[in-house]
């Protein structure tokens, strides 16, 4: 049986038509988000991408109502788990999320991100990797569960709060005018990142999965930062989304609502809410860009590790000279240990000891027993390395 064709006008409009506010959030991501961490070794940046993938894992999980601890992720990450069942699989939802951004991270991504093929790749990377609990929703109309099917699109219909998303038989013809909408080819660099935040909330408008909308939109709008070259992986649209999620929330609302009289543009939906989203959404990662260009400043990072180690070499919890090595490591990235005792002062043993107490504590770490020494940066030290990087 053929499918009837549904008009996707009902979407309309994809894009908000000429609004110079949102060019001008548009132009300031580009400028801020060009200076982020310029001064900082790769491999440091590196080390703190791990982390605020991390962190991203967590504000999107919370979002979602899961509040899973840092502390708890990072052992998620070591394999660790939990003997609770329960925490044990809100562990492995956040390992699955971390791991699902670093293979976006690291592949080179196609000219389209808004495809068919990358959505369902992100929603089927992601359901795979989850326990079986977790791939399950309750249809409160019938009280049935529903078996989520990593990748696949949602075969019936659905309610979201007041939110009536479009029938899953017209799914496909949705998703394919969302991708011909937002191909980057047709728009402007600054038009690119206004159809970030439009894409963000039309995707979740469409709700073409029986969960996992939300976590996936916002992979796919942090790869999106990243395809126009404002985005990588030192800053987190989630964190901002999550630290504002009653305005989030609300906004994704209000941009559902339908055209209000002839001067609300000329689609099915609100164009004003739509630019009302499109402007908190700028705005927040604007927020979020200065937040992470404050706490990377050199100069102010190399001070509070200064301290921290200080502090900690007063308390007799790390050797004389581990600020010097945590310094030199912050500065050039990698460390031989061969120029631990001539940057130290010290013996090569009193050296291998000063070395061996950063491993052990996690503040240093290596890919071999003998290899390049270079920053780590474990949960114990957050707090006075990166203040306010986790605030619920």
């Amino acid at each position: 049986m053929v499918k009837p064709i549904i008009s996707t006008t009902l979407m309309e409009p994809m894009l908000p038509s000429a609004q110079a506010i949102l060019e001008d959030l548009a132009v300031n991501i580009i400028e801020k988000s060009a200076r982020m961490a310029a001064q900082l070794p790769l491999i440091v940046q590196d080390k703190i991408g791990d982390l605020i993938r991390t962190m991203n894992c967590y504000y999107s999980n919370l979002i979602e109502g899961h509040n899973t601890h840092p502390r708890d992720i990072e052992q998620a990450l070591k394999e660790n788990f939990s003997s609770n069942q329960e925490k044990r699989d809100l562990q492995l939802e956040a390992k699955a999320h971390i791991e699902v951004q670093l293979l976006l991270d690291q592949q080179i991504l196609p000219h389209n991100v808004y495809s068919k093929d990358m959505i369902t790749t992100i929603h089927r990377e992601f359901y795979s990797r989850l326990p079986k609990s977790l791939r399950f929703v309750n249809n409160p109309d019938t009280g049935e569960n529903i078996e989520v099917i990593p990748g696949q699109f949602r075969s019936s219909d659905v309610i979201v709060g007041m939110h009536i998303p479009p029938k899953a038989d017209y799914i496909g013809q949705f998703m394919q005018r969302f991708e011909e909408a937002y191909n980057a080819k047709h728009l402007s660099r600054t038009t690119k990142i206004i159809a970030i935040a439009a894409a963000h909330h039309r995707l979740l408008w469409i709700h073409p999965f029986y969960d996992g909308n939300g976590r996936v939109t916002r992979l796919l709008s942090h790869i999106a930062l990243k395809s126009v070259g404002v985005g990588n992986s030192l800053w987190s649209i989630s964190r901002g989304l999550a630290r504002n999620a009653g305005h989030y929330k609300a906004n994704l609302a209000l941009a559902d609502s339908q055209r209000e009289g002839d001067l609300d543009g000329r689609g099915n939906l609100s164009e004003k809410y739509l630019v009302k989203f499109c402007n908190f959404f700028l705005s927040i990662a604007i927020d979020q860009i200065e937040f992470m260009q404050k706490i990377l400043d050199l100069t102010k990072l190399l001070e509070r590790i200064e301290l921290y180690s200080i502090n900690q070499i007063a308390a007799k919890q790390l050797p004389k000279a581990s600020n010097i090595v945590l310094r030199e490591a912050l500065l050039k990235g990698l460390i031989p240990r061969g120029v631990i005792p001539t940057l130290t002062g010290y013996s090569d043993r009193q050296s291998r000891n000063i070395v061996a107490n950063l491993v052990k504590k996690e503040l240093l770490t290596s890919d071999t027993p003998y290899g390049d020494l270079y920053l780590n940066f474990p949960q114990h030290v957050l707090e006075f390395y990166f203040p306010s990087l986790y605030i619920d």
